[in-house]
C-alpha cells in the first residue's frame, strides 16, 4: 500500500469520503458503507469536524460521531487510518492556537478515539498567523492527540511559509496535502501545487476526486439526474470535452474491466505524488467501484489519452 508522504501511515489508494454521512447517507446507510469499504480491504477514512453541518437540523460533526459508533461497535479502530479537519465546525472556526486545542479534544470525543491519525488545517484563517498555526499544530502532535499534520485548501505561497515556520522552529511539518483535483479540474494543482509536492514530499489526496459525480458517468447532459444534490455541481462540467473525456474513460475502463468512475481514480492514482483520491459513497453498491482501484493500474499510453483529451488552456488574460 502507499505511504503518505514521509509518514509511517500505509494506507489503501482510495480514502472513503466521510462528507455524506449524516446527509446524504442516514445512520444505518453509514455503518454498512464503512463496513463494506472495510470488507473490501480499504483501510483510510477522510472526514472533518464541520461535516455536515450545512444539512438541516445538524450541527457538525455528525460524520464524525458515525464515524466514531462505527469504531467502537466493530473494534476496528487500530485497522484503520482516519484523517479529520479543523477550522469549519460552527464552534470551533479558524485555526487559533485556542481553537485548535479546543476542536482537536472534541473530534477525538466524536471518534472515540485517543489519535488522529492525519489532521488538517482545512482552510486558510487569515485572522491567525501561520506561526500561531503552526505552533498548535506542533503542541498536539507531542501531546499524542495527533500523529501528523497536513494541510487544504492553502494558498502555494502559504504552504511554502508554513514550511518555513515549521522548519526554522522544529515543528511537526505536514507531510500531506488535499487539494481540489480531477481530469476535468488539473490546472490549479498541477500548474502550483504539485512542483510543491514533489519537492516537499507530500503525500496528496485530491478531494472531487470525481467531479461532484460527472466522472461516474452518470451525467451525459445537463439535466440527467437533476433530482441528486450534486447535479448543479456536475452539470457544468457537461460539455463538449467533458463528455469527451467520460468517453474515453469508458472506453480504457472497458479493456480493465472497469467503470467510468474507477478508471477516472486510476488515472489519479498514476499521477506523481497522489497518494489516494477522495470519494464517497452514499449507497452500500457504489463502494465497490472505488475500492476496485486497487486492482487497476493504468498503462502509460492510457494516462497520456487522458491527459491529452483533458488538457485545458486557460484563454490568454
Amino acid at each position: 500500500m502507499p505511504r503518505i508522504g514521509l509518514s509511517d501511515l500505509d494506507v489503501f489508494p482510495l480514502s472513503l469520503g466521510g462528507n455524506v454521512f449524516g446527509w446524504t447517507a442516514d445512520h444505518d446507510t453509514s455503518l454498512a458503507i464503512l463496513d463494506a469499504h472495510a470488507a473490501g480491504g480499504g483501510n483510510f477514512i477522510d472526514t472533518s469536524d464541520s461535516y455536515m453541518a450545512a444539512a438541516p437540523g445538524n450541527k457538525g460533526g455528525e460524520s464524525e460521531t458515525l464515524i466514531g459508533e462505527w469504531f467502537t461497535s466493530r473494534g476496528s479502530r487500530d485497522a484503520t487510518v482516519i484523517a479529520t479537519k479543523v477550522s469549519r465546525h460552527p464552534e470551533f472556526p479558524g485555526l487559533s492556537a485556542a481553537n485548535i486545542q479546543a476542536a482537536a479534544d472534541a473530534s477525538l470525543a466524536r471518534l472515540q478515539t485517543d489519535r488522529i491519525d492525519l489532521y488538517y488545517a482545512h482552510f486558510e484563517d487569515p485572522e491567525t498567523p501561520l506561526e500561531e498555526t503552526a505552533a498548535a499544530f506542533d503542541a498536539v502532535v507531542r501531546a499524542g492527540k495527533v500523529r501528523y499534520t497536513a494541510l487544504s485548501n492553502f494558498s502555494p505561497a502559504n504552504i511554502e511559509a508554513y514550511i518555513a515556520i515549521c522548519t526554522a522552529n522544529g515543528y511537526a511539518l505536514p507531510v500531506a496535502l488535499q487539494p481540489h483535483y480531477n481530469l476535468v479540474h488539473r490546472n490549479d494543482f498541477e500548474d502550483h501545487l504539485a512542483p510543491i509536492a514533489e519537492r516537499e514530499h507530500l503525500g496528496v489526496m485530491p478531494y472531487y476526486a470525481l467531479a461532484s459525480g460527472f466522472l461516474t458517468g452518470k451525467y451525459r447532459s445537463a439535466g440527467d439526474n437533476s433530482e441528486t444534490v450534486r447535479s448543479k455541481a456536475a452539470g457544468r462540467y457537461v460539455t463538449p470535452q467533458g463528455l469527451a473525456i467520460v468517453d474515453a474513460l469508458e472506453e480504457i475502463g472497458r479493456g480493465h474491466d472497469a467503470s467510468i468512475a474507477t478508471t477516472a481514480l486510476a488515472w489519479l492514482v498514476a499521477k506523481p505524488t497522489i497518494v489516494a483520491p477522495i470519494a464517497s459513497a452514499s449507497r452500500v453498491e457504489q463502494v465497490a467501484d472505488l475500492l476496485a482501484v486497487g486492482r487497476v493500474t493504468l498503462s502509460p499510453e492510457e494516462v497520456a489519452r487522458l491527459d491529452a483529451v483533458s488538457a485545458w488552456t486557460p484563454p490568454a488574460s
